[in-house]
């Protein structure tokens, strides 16, 4: 038995897009430590897509924006997994709504002129599937289970090719919260987030000018090299194991030290360098 203790334990991991996604990492890092494993995606494209990486592993079909089908994944679950010992929620959608254009970086509208119909369907999908989701699968969930979701490091800066998903992280965030409180009424099971630095993802691909804000972010970390996903992941097996059990409606900050070291010497250098025409290191 290892260290974690997850061998054996069922977690329901959503999100899972490619190889490159927290959530297929948080699925093989599971896998490697005797847990069993049950994917759920998006839409059956990507469960064709995926069959062959996550067999013999069950994959599930749910494409949150739709509460019906979300009430059937709950079925589906209860006949295919009565006791859950854990849920990994990491699913975020923004459609941006960018423009055709000649720049290189695209610029986002203005925050003050997002559509509404994005604003709210982004909520929708990146933090009130959590909610219905814990709803639909109450009875399912181990007393002592554990529900993880990834936000992001920092909800307060304002990266403007971030656009409005960094209030929607902010909501996710306090959601975690509240859902701690209501369900500590009738049982014990904790949730939190990982609050991830940036990642080379592909969802953060769809980002307009995202590659020079994560080399920017590599600069920033205190160990100079960017932060894995892999490294993301085993936080978030931390956080499912009865090892993080004290831990409860709370954010755990995985960004390798990039939050505390935007003024390091080389980063301002590397400014004002740029700034005077000479070449930044």
């Amino acid at each position: 038995m290892g260290f974690l203790n997850l061998q054996y334990k069922t977690v329901v991991v959503l999100g899972a897009a490619n190889r490159r996604s927290v959530a297929f990492h948080v699925g093989m890092q599971l896998r490697a430590e005797g847990a069993r494993v049950i994917w759920v995606v998006r839409s059956e494209q990507r469960r064709e897509e995926l069959s062959k990486r996550l067999a013999p592993d069950p994959i599930l079909v749910c494409d949150v924006e739709h509460e019906a089908e979300i009430e059937a994944l709950g079925a589906e679950l209860n006949e295919l997994a009565p006791t859950i010992h854990g849920l990994v929620h990491s699913i975020a959608f923004a459609n941006y709504n960018i423009q055709d254009s000649k720049d290189a970086v695209p610029a986002l509208p203005a925050f003050h002129d997002v559509p509404k119909r994005d604003f709210l369907q982004a909520v929708d999908i990146s933090c009130y599937s959590l909610i219905r989701l814990c709803g639909a699968l109450r009875e399912n969930l181990d007393p002592n289970a554990s529900v993880v979701t990834i936000s992001i490091s920092d909800t307060q800066m304002a990266a403007e090719n971030y656009g409005y998903m960094a209030p929607i992280k902010a909501a996710l965030d306090s959601t975690v919260v509240f859902l701690a409180k209501s369900f500590s009424a009738t049982s014990r099971v904790r949730f939190n987030a990982v609050k991830a630095g940036l990642l080379k993802t592909s969802a953060s691909a769809g980002i307009p000018g995202y590659l020079d804000s994560y080399f920017f972010a590599e600069a920033c970390t205190l160990r100079g090299e960017a932060l894995q996903t892999k490294e993301v992941a085993d936080s978030v097996l931390f956080l499912l194991s009865e090892r993080s059990s004290g831990i409860n409606a709370q954010g755990l900050v995985v960004d390798a030290g990039m939050g505390v070291n935007y003024f390091d010497r080389k980063v301002v250098d590397g400014f004002t360098q740029s700034e005077s025409g000479a070449t930044a290191p």
